[in-house]
């Protein structure tokens, strides 16, 4: 039987886990010397790629001498927090990865707190040493003051600490070597990191932190044998801490133990290994799998609640059904849940007599990753604003509140302060980093509704801005969601560069000529707070006096092409994303003009 080590690789978003893990793959031989292998080959799917962000976390293992090292490689950002808690659960130990240049960031924060609850082992990384801006010393000296700050105990703060380039695949034990390999960093994990307790004369036992999910077998819970032996085809009992659910009898149909990039099926696994399972429909994160005749459930943190919603309903625009797929209420309502299958974080409820539901995710990015995924899938719906979601706590109405961490040059700090001020944030700290100044404050989540835009627009793109969900608090007054109004077409039809040179004097417009266009869609942007109706579809009257070609002389400003994120961030309360596989049109959810008006006065909208 091989030695064992578990280890989770923790860091911020972009700070070069997966990277990293790619270069572990390679130096311990999972790969052939001729393979062609895809960069981040962790990163499955093609939005991951993309996006250059880990959403799900993933398991993969090496050998290295004689020893199976489990690795996994959690996600970085914020909205995806829940994965990497129940993850931890799973491992002995945690590779801290920190970036040389960047330090810190409210997410390396949050996964080390619960690494250091969980009394983990820690491996400290400074990462991307080779940046041109990297400041090590400094970086080194806020990560031990981090560690303070969280109440390591003596032992964490004594951390083995090892510099690295995950893109050249170096690793050494001081700022001043020069490392040729990983292997400083393999020799640290097998020295450092405990082999998990493999006590396998106990009945079995083991809690389920992960779930995946295949077309062909259903769910696959994976988690790590506490105690215990599993065989194939063996009968186990379901059960779960909270108590909610009664105890189920299964079968373990298949066992899957990971081994480089695959599964590779197994009839038997004992404690200590991290497995996977198929053959039990209903099994969710929590989960204790058992001997029947000793059920035990191990003890679960309840997965942390939704704290944003969104509704997400059948389109119902002039254009509906042109370019969709699926575009039932049969086919988002089986889709939405079908998700809720594999991410747990995921809510889904609908709403009484509509064609709509209400999603409740952990942030934005959760759910616009939700929507991109359904897009690409050719499915055609239309979604409403984000909105957070507010709690009651002993009588008081409570709002979520994110810590944001945000490293701007010196120039901009003033306008960042202002802009948070008026967002009801307050600042907790601000540091000098070099010629940049880092800034912390607490922010109501719905305070950071469409400032992601402003911030690099006032920072002139070199700002880095971090946030992570920090508590509930009493709510803090109203805000203002948008300061600008929307340029709103009269008429349907096809805009012409004659209409759009009368409408451009009004904003800044999203469309171009020959874009096909309805009453009631937004088509740009104005500075004034109320919205403009324009007629883009503005036909030239042609005379004799009036050649048609005389309208090649008109200028049109290219026009402002939006992502899916900055769509979201735009929205209005009285306005909708229309998302088909080919568009993203924003709209009025009130089309007419002539009713939008009437319920403006009435203060319907």
């Amino acid at each position: 039987m091989k030695d064992i080590r578990n280890v989770a690789i923790i860091a911020h978003v972009d700070h070069g886990k997966t990277t990293l893990v790619d270069e572990m793959l390679k130096q311990s031989g999972v790969f052939r010397e001729n393979q062609a292998v895809v960069e981040r080959v962790m990163d499955s799917n093609d939005l991951e790629r993309e996006r250059g962000i880990t959403i799900l976390a993933k398991n993969t293992a090496v050998v290295y001498g004689d020893t199976k090292i489990n690795i996994v490689d959690t996600p970085g950002h914020a909205d995806f927090g829940g994965e990497v808690e129940r993850i931890l659960k799973m491992v002995n130990g945690v590779i801290l990865l920190v970036d040389a240049a960047e330090g810190p960031m409210p997410q390396t924060r949050f996964v080390l707190q619960r690494a250091l609850e969980l009394k983990h082992r820690v491996i400290v990384v400074v990462n991307k040493i080779d940046r041109p801006d990297a400041r090590i010393t400094e970086v080194v000296d806020e990560i031990l003051e981090l560690l303070i700050d969280l109440d390591a105990t003596e032992e964490q703060l004594d951390s083995p600490m090892l510099f690295c380039s995950s893109r050249l695949g170096i690793a050494s034990y001081s700022p001043e070597q020069e490392g040729t390999d990983l292997k400083p960093l393999f020799e640290t994990i097998l020295g450092y990191i405990p082999a998990p307790e493999r006590d396998t004369a106990s009945p079995l036992q083991m809690l389920v932190s992960s779930v995946d999910y295949n077309e062909y077998v259903g769910r696959i819970a994976i988690g790590r044998i506490e105690r215990g032996v599993i065989k194939q085809n063996q009968e186990i009992a379901v059960c779960d801490y909270h108590g909610e659910k009664p105890v189920k009898k299964a079968k373990a149909v298949t066992i899957y133990e990971f081994d480089g990039l695959n599964k590779t099926p197994v009839t038997e696994s004992s404690a200590g290994s991290i497995i996977a399972l198929s053959g039990i429909g209903d099994i969710t994160i929590g989960d204790t799998i058992c001997d029947p005749l000793n059920v035990e459930p191990l003890p679960f943190v309840k997965i942390s609640a939704p704290t944003m919603e969104m509704t997400f309903a059948v389109n119902d625009s002039p254009f509906a059904g042109r370019e969709g797929k699926f575009v039932t209420t049969r086919n988002i309502r089986d889709r939405l849940f079908k998700e809720t299958l594999k991410d747990v974080s995921l809510r889904v409820a609908e709403v009484p007599n509509s064609d709509s539901f209400n999603v409740a995710g952990r942030g934005e990015m959760h759910l616009s990753i939700l929507i991109e995924t359904m897009r690409r899938e050719g499915y055609e719906f239309q979604v409403s604003p984000p909105r957070v979601l507010f709690k009651e706590l002993d009588g008081v109405l409570c709002e979520p509140i994110e810590r944001v961490v945000i490293d701007v040059p010196e120039n901009s700090v003033g306008a960042v302060i202002e802009k948070m001020g008026s967002r009801r944030g307050d600042l907790l700290e601000m540091v000098p980093v070099g010629n940049r100044m880092k800034l912390q404050f607490l922010v109501p989540s719905r305070g950071l509704f469409g400032y992601r835009n402003e911030f690099l627009t006032d920072t002139r793109g070199e700002g880095i801005m971090g946030s992570v969900f920090e508590k509930y608090e009493p709510f803090r007054g109203e805000l203002s969601r948008r300061n600008t109004g929307s340029l709103v077409a009269f008429e349907t039809g096809e805009a012409v560069t004659y209409g759009l040179y009368g409408a451009q004097e009004r904003g800044v417009l999203f469309i171009g000529p020959g874009t096909p266009v309805y009453g009631g869609m937004v088509v740009g942007v104005t500075q004034k707070s109320e919205d403009i109706s324009v007629n883009v579809c503005k036909k030239k009257q042609l005379t004799n006096m009036r050649a048609s070609g005389s309208d090649d002389a008109l200028r049109l400003v290219t026009p402002k092409v939006m992502s899916l994120e900055q769509c979201l961030e735009f929205m209005a309360d009285d306005e909708l994303l229309e998302v088909t596989p080919q568009n993203l049109r924003l709209r009025k959810s009130i089309l007419d003009h002539g009713l939008r008006m009437r319920a403006l006065k009435t203060g319907k909208v």
